[in-house]
Formats: C-alpha cells, sequence, structure tokens
C-alpha cells in the first residue's frame, strides 16, 4: 500500500484496515477495479521467518502479501504485525471493524508466545515480567509466563526449528547452534493482553535477556495445531464469531 498501488474512489490508501462499503466503495490495484464481496474473511497463516508483515517493502524484502490469496481476496490486510524473524499466528483479514477492534488499546485478547532468551531467567526475573516492567512508553501489563519443561524444550526446539543455522541474536551477531542456543537460553512461554511495538522482545531485553527466538503459538481462543509453516486456512464461522467475542473493552 506504501507504494500508492491500491485506491479507494480514486484516492491512493497507505493505511492498513481501511474501511469500505461493498457495492458503494470502488477498490483498485494496480489500476483494476475489483468487486469486493459482500461477507468478510478472515484467514490464520502460519507466517515463517524471513517474511516482513507489510503488503509491500521498499527495501525489497519478501512479505506476508505473497502468502496470501489476494487474487480472490484483494481486500486482505494482516491485522497487526510480526517482526520479520518472528514465526507464528497471524491474522488476515477483510474485516476493518474486526482488526480495529484486536489491535486497539482498549481491547485486550491474549496473545501467547514461545520465546528462547539469552541466558538463564530466574524466578525473581519471572515474577517481574508476570507483575508488569517498565518500558520506555510506559509499565506492561501484568503478564502470563512460565519456563518450560525438559519435555516442553524438546517439542518447542523442534516446533521454532531452532537447529543448526538457525538465527542467533544480534548481541552474538551472527548465527548459533542448537547446542549454543539451549545450553545458554531459556525456553518460556509468556501471554499478553496488550500490542505495543515488539513488546515481547522489548520486555525481556529490559532484563538483560535478550530473545533469540520467537513463535507466536495461539491469538485468543485460535492456535496453529495443524497448520504448516507458510500455510493459510480460512476460519470458520464459529471460529470468527469466538474471535468477536474476545474482543472486549479493557475495565480502567
Amino acid at each position: 500500500m506504501s507504494e500508492g498501488r491500491v485506491t479507494v474512489n480514486g484516492a491512493v490508501v497507505q493505511t492498513l484496515g481501511t474501511k469500505v462499503i461493498p457495492g458503494t466503495d470502488v477498490v483498485a490495484v494496480d489500476g483494476k477495479t475489483y468487486e469486493l464481496p459482500s461477507e468478510v474473511i478472515t484467514f490464520m497463516l502460519h507466517k515463517p521467518a524471513g517474511y516482513v508483515t507489510t503488503m509491500d517493502d521498499p527495501q525489497g524484502r519478501p512479505t506476508v502479501a505473497s502468502l496470501l490469496p489476494l487474487d480472490e481476496h484483494p481486500a486482505l490486510f494482516p491485522v497487526g504485525r510480526l517482526d520479520i524473524d518472528t514465526t507464528g499466528l497471524l491474522l488476515c483479514t477483510t474485516d476493518g471493524e474486526l482488526g480495529h477492534q484486536l489491535m486497539h488499546p482498549r481491547f485486550h485478547v491474549p496473545k501467547r508466545y514461545i520465546a528462547l532468551v539469552e541466558g538463564a531467567l530466574s524466578e525473581e526475573e519471572a515474577e517481574q515480567l508476570r507483575h508488569g516492567i517498565q518500558l520506555e512508553d510506559g509499565m506492561t501489563a501484568p503478564a502470563k509466563l512460565w519456563i518450560a519443561t525438559a519435555e516442553e524444550k524438546k517439542r518447542w526446539a523442534d516446533l521454532m526449528g531452532t537447529g543448526e543455522g538457525a538465527s542467533g541474536s544480534k548481541r552474538h551477531g551472527g548465527r548459533r547452534s542448537r547446542a549454543a542456543l539451549e545450553k545458554s537460553g531459556t525456553w518460556v512461554a509468556i501471554e499478553i493482553c496488550e500490542g505495543r511495538n515488539r513488546q515481547v522482545r522489548r520486555m525481556f531485553e529490559a532484563l538483560d535477556h535478550p530473545v533469540i527466538a520467537l513463535h507466536r503459538q495461539s491469538y485468543g481462543p485460535l492456535t496453529l495445531e495443524g497448520l504448516e509453516r507458510g500455510s493459510l486456512r480460512m476460519l470458520s464461522d464459529e471460529e470468527c464469531a469466538a474471535l468477536q467475542t474476545a474482543c472486549h473493552p479493557r475495565e480502567e
């Protein structure tokens, strides 16, 4: 969108989640007009590493747009962002209202991540994360967090592909073997209800435990179970209803 490829009623659109009215608004991509479906559609994508969560990238990097059926559903847009190296569950929808609710700070839909962080995370540090931690943009809401069991470590390592050639942290500048990652790091699961930019990574960095690998395991009531990396599927009516129910204003 940043390159001006998408227009609504002749005006260039540069904001993800722009609302349109099917049957009234005229949407075009590269000058070609598309007829929007009257029903909204939401997909779940198992995002691989190496893809930017945008529809276009000025630097020419692969984007999640290449993984979406835009020929059939040109109004699809990703809900929020996952960093280029973060894998896992990414929602893509034509429903602007749903996207707005999922991203708005007044609504808190839980998102669970699996992370491999540098060093040995202590129980005291884990408690800081559970109670909220100070970042440059304010205190975080309390998070749910637990340190992996031996069985979970193996399962999560296989899930995230942190084998030979996996990306290491910037601090160590490069590539590290699975043995080095697992020996020096800590596997954790963390669940947050906020959606600040790079929040999980910044929370661990604040405790001097930079994230080595990060994977979004679930989003509200939805999980990636059975969906291969790089694949996507359309949500059922029941799943869409459950996602809508999960959106509720945060109590002040």
